[in-house]
């Protein structure tokens, strides 16, 4: 707060009384009332006056001695500095400056007296603590320096205004003008482009070229195309600014490109921004891009301090019709596993069909080439217990261990095969994995941040349905010694895998979704036995209508929340939203459950609405129509509200693209 000067005041008591006593010279003696009030105002003017003297006394005297002290000191030297000083004392008002802060900060103003955090834009606590702060003032930027001092019985602190204008100016434009490298990958290029007319070929490629050079148009940097597929290109942080503002249009413009007529054309970027050389701007951008293909592409990604920024990923991931990847990763995983002394896999926590499925097929397929093998697995928190109880009898016992053993058995020179999961939080036991030395994940989940990066053999396939069918890919190009084949329970299991990922072959299913199961049917899969496993007691059926007829409507899309406790929660929670998708005009479902002190939401769609990105503004990911979410310390309602919110802006973000 500003004060006036104690010389304002006196002279305005001063006028007061000049117009007060004729007045009271004037008027009629006997009207007692009015020379009583007079003379009241009269005396508490005079009161004030005093005081205003008295206290101006002290204040001068204050001055006086600060500037007596600068007199014997330093004034003439501080007057003469080309910068902007001032004087402050232990209330942080101003008892002295020099000429220049005058000019400078004060703009011909008289400060003697005001408080410093009234009139500049300052952080005292910075500045106190660490001796220095940034003050913007007056269209400058200074770096404020102070000095403590102490005289008699008054402490004071110099002020140092460093004029930093020109230095930040300058390095403003130096990170304005730092050179990123972006790379652009056209997603299944060769796939897409192997079955269309030469014409067709020609005509997507000059499409394309067109649509990257205007993109590139609107920057001062350049791109070089490296391959049939692959641009490079550099530009400047400025202008990634503006194209992350825009949300990568590009990506929009990209997918009105159609081969064939048909087959529409999707970019994954990534964008290597906040590297402090170039080639760690090119490291960024090929960890963003591969960011980008292993959440199913049609995205950017640019790299933050915090993690990473997703934008696009509308469109499901395509499937890739050549299996070079998958014969050539089977030969290494099995050569891993052959100089290996010991095998241990497991999948992610409360696992379920598709994790246990595929662990068990691996296992299945292990054993056969001689390698002892071990599933860990907590059946206490497993959604596939029935399928372990029937594995475990055909096995007689020797497959399945708990986590804490497992633990106990895995030595330097043992394999630890990761199923159905690729993130380091949701494995069934973060020991084992810590403990192993040699590490394969085999995963179809789009790829998020914490993800496991020390793997030997990283295979992720987002367009594959499930693990179990990834699993099944890879044993077809097994070498096994003999004629023996996978026992019929091993056979069993990936197929449940496959088709509980697949809604009984519903949802992302592709043309090698179909081969995996023929090739387990001819291994002698039963699919009545198989069915058995997805059914359910009189009373969690009834759980799950409960839950189907709590739903209520938002935005085209069904949430329910299940007010109820139980031990199969976890099961019927996602059946209920499975059953949600039957309604007509829900584009996607949402079931919220609690468990212990967690609330969960289990979210599915039928691909016109993406419940990835929904549950990723919630902390949580998965696929574009199978997702989830875990919440901490909060209510149903607020869950509710929050799921409310980011269906509204993914509407809202999806209508901007069209």
């Amino acid at each position: 707060m500003k004060k006036k000067f104690p010389a304002v005041l006196m002279m305005l008591h001063v006028l007061v009384l000049g117009v007060l006593i004729p007045t009271y010279l004037l008027i009629d003696r006997k009207n007692t009332v009015l020379n009583a009030l007079i003379l009241s105002v009269v005396a508490l003017i005079l009161i004030c006056v005093i005081y205003t003297i008295i206290y101006s006394k002290n204040s001068m005297r204050r001055i006086s001695k600060m500037n007596q002290h600068l007199e014997s000191s330093a004034a003439e030297f501080m007057n003469s500095l080309p910068a902007p000083v001032a004087v402050i004392d232990e209330s942080r008002q101003f008892v002295w400056y020099n000429q220049i802060f005058a000019e400078k900060i004060g703009l011909g103003q008289d400060v003697y007296g005001l408080e410093l955090e009234g009139f500049v834009k300052i952080d005292m606590n910075m500045l106190l603590k660490e001796g220095s702060a940034i003050c913007p003032m007056n269209g400058s930027i200074y770096n404020v320096t102070a000095e403590k001092f102490d005289k008699n019985d008054m402490s004071f602190l110099v002020l140092y205004f460093h004029d930093d204008t020109s230095y930040y100016t300058v390095r403003k434009r130096m990170e304005e003008s730092h050179p990123n490298v972006v790379i652009i990958n056209i997603d299944n290029y060769d796939d897409i482009m192997q079955n269309a007319k030469e014409s067709e070929k020609a005509q997507a490629s000059v499409e394309t070229e067109k649509l990257i050079e205007n993109f590139m148009s609107k920057t001062n940097g350049f791109i070089k195309k490296t391959s049939s597929n692959t641009f490079y290109a550099i530009i400047e942080n400025h202008h990634i600014n503006e194209i992350i503002d825009s949300k990568f249009k590009i990506l929009d413009a990209a997918r009105n490109i159609k081969i064939s007529g048909k087959y529409s054309l999707t970019f994954s970027i990534g964008v290597g921004q906040g590297a402090s050389s170039l080639a760690e701007s090119e490291k960024f951008a090929r960890q963003c891009l591969d960011m980008a293909l292993g959440r199913g592409g049609d995205q950017a990604v640019v790299k933050t301090d915090n993690g990473y920024r997703f934008f696009g990923g509308v469109s499901n991931g395509v499937e890739k019709r050549s299996r070079s990847k998958t014969r050539i990763i089977a030969n290494a995983l099995q050569d891993l596993i052959m100089n290996s002394d010991k095998i241990f896999i497991m999948g992610h926590r409360f696992g379920d069909l598709d994790s246990v499925g595929a662990a068990c097929g691996l296992a299945g397929a292990i054993s056969l080439v001689g390698k002892p093998v071990y599933i860990a697995v907590d059946r206490t928190k497993n959604l596939a217990t029935n399928l372990i109880d029937i594995v475990d009898e055909e096995t007689e016992g020797e497959l399945f261990i708990t986590p804490s053993e497992a633990e106990g058995m895995i030595a330097q020179n043992d394999l630890l095969i990761i199923v159905d999961t690729h993130n380091k939080d949701y494995v069934e036991s973060r020991s084992l994995y810590e403990k192993a030395k040699n590490v394969v994940v085999i995963d179809h989940h789009r790829k998020n941040v914490n993800f496991i990066d020390n793997a030997v053999i990283f295979h992720h396939e987002p367009y594959a349905s499930s693990a179990s069918e990834m699993v099944t890919e890879l044993l077809e190009y097994f070498n096994y010694d003999g004629d023996e084949k996978l026992r019929n329970c091993h056979a069993d299991a990936l197929l449940a895998g496959i088709m509980l990922d697949t809604k009984n072959f519903v949802m992302r299913t592709g043309v090698r979704t179909f081969e995996a199961a023929a090739f387990l049917k001819k291994l002698g899969a039963d699919t009545v036995a198989v069915k058995l496993l997805f059914s359910n007691s009189i009373d969690s059926y009834r759980r799950k209508t409960q839950i189907v007829a709590s739903a209520k409507i938002h935005n085209n899309c069904a949430i329910a929340a299940a007010d109820f406790k139980s031990d199969d929660i976890r099961l019927v929670a996602p059946q209920a939203a499975d059953e949600l998708l039957g309604i007509t005009d829900v584009d996607a479902s949402f079931v919220i459950y609690k468990t212990g002190n967690t609330l969960n939401i289990s979210a599915r769609s039928l691909g016109a609405l993406n419940v990835q990105v929904i549950m990723e503004q919630l902390g949580g990911g998965g696929h574009q129509t199978m997702a989830a979410t875990q919440l901490e310390g909060t209510s149903v309602e607020d869950a509710v509200k929050s799921l409310i919110y980011a269906i509204d802006e993914c509407r809202k973000n999806a209508d901007n693209t069209h």
